[in-house]
């Protein structure tokens, strides 16, 4: 089967009902909420339920450096599917999630190829996915920040096992075929690329990357 076949897509940050509801409809499989404190895409865990309740889609969760049991009550109360670390949380953490039947996916940040491997090393088989997104000194996400991809490319077959891979940071409509091919995802994960504003998602952008991540030409 073509890898691409396989692909799913994300849609993250989102803010707005309406957003969540293109989504679905575009043809995503998970929508993303920033529960973090102090981003500029945040939202309250009753407002994540309101979002994305009784949507035909997973739903996932994003904390920065948040407690397991914080987590965990915050997944329920917002009605999550998965739990997304995306600060210096470690493995222990992980495993006290999963333990309580949690889906959890860990982002981190690879700057060459060295910092893939050694992020393999410590997460492969510890979570359900791992998420690469670009560095920025500004947030730990939502940036728009690419990892090198050419870099990750090379040694993606390090990541073994059923740990899925995520591919984020810097994903917009005119790029993600080219992310596919090379890096071969389970799931891309946008937000900056289909918005007209933190939060507010377009959804001319949101359909145009949903189709070329499933199916739009091969780059050449």
């Amino acid at each position: 089967m073509n890898f691409r076949d396989m692909v799913e897509v994300k849609i993250c940050g989102l803010t707005r009902r309406e957003d969540a509801e293109t989504a679905v409809a575009a043809g995503a499989s998970y929508l993303g909420v920033i529960l973090a404190p102090g981003g500029k895409r945040t939202i309250s865990q009753a407002r994540a339920a309101e979002v994305t309740g009784g949507l035909h889609a997973r739903r996932v969760g994003v904390f920065v450096n948040a407690g397991a049991d914080e987590a965990m009550r915050a997944g329920e109360a917002a009605g999550l599917d998965v739990l997304q670390l995306h600060g210096a949380e470690v493995p222990e953490t992980a495993a006290r999630l999963r333990d309580a039947g949690w889906t959890v996916w860990k982002a981190v940040h690879p700057r060459d190829a060295a910092e893939f491997e050694q992020a393999v090393r410590i997460w492969d088989g510890a979570v359900d996915a791992l998420l690469l997104d670009g560095w920025s000194p500004d947030a730990p996400g939502g940036t728009g920040a690419q990892f090198p991809w050419a870099e990750v490319a090379a040694v993606r077959d390090s990541l073994r096992g059923e740990t899925r891979l995520v591919a984020a940071g810097g994903l917009r409509p005119d790029n993600v075929a080219r992310a596919v091919h090379l890096l071969r995802p389970h799931v891309v994960d946008v937000s900056s690329g289909v918005e007209t504003a933190p939060g507010v998602k377009d959804p001319s952008l949101i359909h145009a990357f949903v189709a070329a991540a499933l199916g739009g030409p091969e780059p050449t």
